[in-house]
């Protein structure tokens, strides 16, 4: 499935044309690439949340920019840290038969029975880099948990990856690992004490009663 979003080219810079494209319910953006002039364009804020919604933020997309369509990613997206809305987008165009390095989210599937046993769940890596073609970037990496007991671990050197996908990590880098309940030591004496002041208090200074 091709995802579309349109775009129209801008060329002011001006703070007030900034703010003109957010009234109308845009954002403005960036095209970039090796073989691509950079071009400042602008791009429906509610399309792009769209996409985000469907596709996830590592999908290719179809950048239709005056007449002329890029196959693109999305580099980098920044929103109001408050109200949360789109405020810029970088989009870099990428040759289809060229890999790329891109960061992809680590999703844990299934129930661990280490976690039914008490243990606690620790996810280390929650995104992989990967180098991959861009029609091949998965919307997510699916790390089976499954078969966890208390005290084990998935590294990165347990994924699957079929092939489709290197991963820039050392094998050895923990993504999960299940660790053992937290339990309250509790110590014994074996001794009842009697309520009230004790008998003998070593090591203070006590005054003789009247």
């Amino acid at each position: 499935m091709t995802i579309v979003l349109e775009a129209k080219e801008r060329t002011d810079k001006k703070r007030s044309a900034l703010r003109g494209i957010r009234s109308q319910g845009g954002i403005p953006a960036v095209l970039y690439g090796k073989k691509v002039e950079n071009k400042m364009i602008a791009v429906s804020a509610a399309e792009l949340e769209k996409v985000l919604r469907e596709g996830g933020r590592t999908s290719l997309l179809t950048l239709k920019v005056g007449g002329q369509d890029y196959s693109v990613l999305l580099r980098e997206m920044q929103r109001d840290p408050l109200r949360g809305e789109l405020l810029h987008a970088d989009f870099q165009a990428v040759d289809l038969s060229t890999e790329v390095d891109i960061d992809v989210e680590v999703r844990l599937i299934g129930e661990a029975p280490g976690v039914k046993d008490g243990g606690v769940l620790q996810q280390n890596l929650h995104e992989l880099s990967i180098r991959v073609l861009p029609a091949n970037i998965p919307p997510a990496i699916e790390v089976d948990i499954s078969g966890l007991q208390v005290g084990d671990t998935i590294t990165v050197g347990d994924v699957q990856t079929n092939g489709q996908f290197e991963i820039n990590h050392e094998p050895s880098e923990v993504i999960a690992t299940i660790l053992p309940p937290q339990q309250e030591e509790e110590i014994h004496s074996g001794e009842q004490q009697e309520p009230g002041r004790p008998d003998a208090e070593e090591g203070r200074e006590t005054t003789p009663e009247e």
